[in-house]
């Protein structure tokens, strides 16, 4: 008795067979109890659901079926997504202390300093407006705005958004450190960051979700092996009834040629046992957010750029970093490293430029069968106005293949009509690796192509340029997509890029930054 009492004291919050639908399912049946030492991370892909989720969980939404039971008293730090529009006048210190309760603001104003010193904040900082922060300040102020009410549960709705390597390094640090002691579920597509700050994985999925009592990259592990299982089952399942069905039909042609009732009555009994069998065959699951699929034109080119001489400058012409010598090969994969600030954007811009306006940049060599394909994180390649279906149009011929290619990649068939600024910024990016794929490149400058997409999106990305042998440079926070695709480290190193072994090394150094 005295497990069992303890076992409910640790149980802050429980799931029973809690449920919400929009137009489909987004979760079912779903049962889960949060202890006190549970760090979790929440995974799904784009609209599955975690953010509705996490509301039901804070009591803001109601499930469609189920209940949420929360112990007495508890007291939930919810961080969302998006910056409140009142607070955009506030200064950061003043953003802080408004989320304390009314009554004891004024005595009790000093705990904001306090949520803003765990973040290493400067002095200046605290009395800047939120409008003017950066988009990583504003989501550290949202953190520090749930933090400073003391909370027994923490909500993390996409906590790394917008925040640049040294301070995701700073969170994962701060949750260690100072919220140690606090459970925390954490809904991001940050691999690597999920591995740092929990010890449990739920598989958020419309059909089972599934639980893991590991990080993220073990969980991911045992549930590929737990989907592989469900497939060859399904499989043998299905072939299990189809022999059954087989048996039925010679067995119900003899009774009816020899007038055997009794093998009449035994191919109806081998006809409902196949249906049953199909009846609880359960399909592998199969991720609903669309596929992704890149091509490589190939080149007969050996040496597609060579960058001579080059400084890369501010667009007010103050030079950032210069490079010396730089040859990029067939098959590169060219990872740029450097911190915030430091110029990697400028130089996929001016990279760009040279490509598309050829001889525009005298130190850049660019090979004439070169074909660009080109994804920046601002995503300004796009027209707003358009449509899905009007973009794909300019690159492919045929509407109605048109709709089925935007289909595939988890466009439903309202969305392709709908202005591309209608769209969240994960499925811009969806049709911007679409629109690569019609462009048929040789050659990859990506910058931060996996903001805002979703895990499956992005080991989809992974694979597609492993497996294409695309030649890439890419700038990225993305620890685990630098590590699995780079073959070449270029890093900005007081003033100048030079070339390194890996990026471990810069990662160290972010590191001890964020310390």
């Amino acid at each position: 008795m005295r497990l069992g009492l303890e076992k409910i004291i640790m149980s802050i919050i429980s799931l029973k067979n809690v449920g919400v639908i929009a137009t489909d399912p987004l979760f079912q049946n779903l049962n889960f109890t949060l202890g006190s030492g549970d760090r979790v991370g929440l995974i799904a892909g784009n609209g599955g659901g975690k953010t509705t989720l996490l509301n039901c969980i804070a009591g803001l939404d109601e499930p469609g079926s189920g209940e949420i039971v929360r112990s007495r008293g508890l007291q939930i730090g919810m961080v969302n997504q998006g910056v409140p529009t009142h607070l955009l006048d506030f200064t950061l210190v003043e953003a802080v202390c408004d989320a304390l309760p009314e009554e004891i603001r004024d005595t009790d104003g000093w705990r904001a300093e306090v949520a803003l010193d765990s973040f290493d904040t400067e002095q200046d900082l605290r009395q800047r407006p939120v409008r003017a922060l950066s988009g990583g300040w504003q989501r550290l102020m949202l953190i520090a705005r749930a933090w400073v009410n003391d909370p027994d549960l923490l909500l993390l709705d996409e906590p790394t958004n917008h925040l640049d390597l040294s301070k995701i390094l700073q969170l994962e640090n701060w949750l260690s450190e100072t919220a140690r002691t606090t459970p925390v579920i954490i809904a991001s597509h940050d691999r690597d960051f999920l591995d740092a700050t929990t010890n449990r994985t739920l598989f958020l999925r419309p059909e089972k979700s599934m639980y893991f009592p590991l990080p993220f990259s073990k969980a991911r592990a045992a549930l590929s092996e737990d989907d592989a299982a469900m497939g060859r089952k399904h499989v043998n399942d299905l072939k299990r009834a189809k022999k059954l069905r087989q048996n039925a039909a010679k067995l119900s042609n003899i009774g009816i040629n020899s007038g055997s009732d009794l093998l009449t009555i035994k191919a109806k009994q081998l006809k409902e046992r196949a249906a049953k069998i199909e009846g609880q065959a359960t399909a592998a699951h199969v991720e609903r957010s669309g596929e992704i699929r890149l091509t490589n034109s190939g080149t007969h080119a050996k040496v597609l750029m060579g960058i001579e001489n080059l400084d890369v400058t501010t667009p007010n012409g103050d030079v950032l970093f210069n490079i010396g010598k730089v040859h990029i090969f067939q098959g590169d994969r060219i990872v740029v490293l450097g911190a915030n600030g430091t110029g990697k954007t400028q130089l996929i811009k001016k990279l760009h430029q040279a490509i598309a306006s050829p001889d525009s940049v005298k130190e850049i060599k660019v090979t004439p069968s070169l074909v660009l394909g080109y994804l920046d994180q601002d995503l300004s390649q796009f027209d707003l106005s358009d449509t899905p279906a009007e973009l794909v149009s300019r690159y492919h011929s045929g509407d109605a293949q048109s709709r089925s290619m935007l289909a595939s990649a988890g466009f439903a068939l309202e969305k392709q009509s709908r202005p591309i600024s209608e769209l969240s910024f994960g499925q811009r990016t969806r049709l911007g690796l679409l629109v690569l794929r019609l462009i048929e490149p040789n050659f990859y400058l990506l910058d931060e192509p996996t903001n805002h997409v979703d895990i499956p999106a992005q080991e989809r990305l992974e694979t597609e340029i492993l497996d294409h042998q695309a030649t890439v440079i890419l700038i990225s926070h993305d620890r685990r997509l630098v590590r699995n695709i780079g073959t070449r480290y270029l890093q900005i190193v007081r003033k100048r890029l030079v070339e390194v072994e890996g990026p471990e090394a810069f990662f160290a150094e972010m590191g001890a930054q964020s310390g």
